[in-house]
């Protein structure tokens, strides 16, 4: 089994970033943090590392998009993704862009590292996601089709059958 020695982070959430960073770095791991897209794409340029931990979603271009991107870079990377908005359809679509694993937060340094340990040992490579209420199945399912709808509010409410005003609620709760 290899040794991680350095780690790319991508997390546009300073506080996680930070603790996450702090947890793998007291660990005497490498850590390079990218706090979106451009940055990582940045990092990846200047730096072959071989492990990346990258957040879904993120302002601007999601870590789906990053995925590919990294990818590209570097063939051999492995990639744990990482969402507080687990879904089997994101799961899917992850790892048909090549993440590697898929893990739901709240994570901790030592999951992640198990993670990338299964992967360096050549065991399969599962998908673990915690099981979803309905309230974060729901939240998945609206920011999916907002998404679609290029974060129109009247439009996502039309294909939702939703009223526009119950939509902005419901995209205005935070879901644990």
């Amino acid at each position: 089994m290899n040794a991680i020695q350095e780690i790319l982070l991508v997390d546009d959430d300073a506080t996680f970033r930070g603790v996450l960073a702090d947890s793998l770095k007291a660990r005497n791991i490498i850590v390079y943090e990218a706090e979106n897209l451009s940055s990582a794409i940045n990092v990846s340029n200047k730096k072959l590392i071989n492990y990346a931990i990258v957040d879904l979603k993120m302002p601007g271009d999601s870590g789906l998009v990053l995925i590919k991107e990294l990818r590209a870079l570097n063939s051999e990377m492995n990639i744990v993704m990482l969402t507080g908005f687990a879904s089997i359809a994101t799961a899917v679509e992850a790892v048909k862009l090549g993440a590697n694993q898929y893990l739901a937060k709240p994570v901790n340094a030592e999951e992640i590292l198990e993670a990338f340990r299964k992967l360096d040992g050549n065991e399969d490579h599962d998908i673990h996601s915690t099981p979803l209420t309905v309230d974060k199945l729901e939240w998945e399912h609206i920011n999916r089709i907002l998404n679609e709808n290029s974060g129109n509010i009247s439009a996502t409410a039309r294909a939702l059958n939703m009223h526009r005003r119950t939509l902005q609620r419901k995209l205005h709760k935070k879901i644990n």
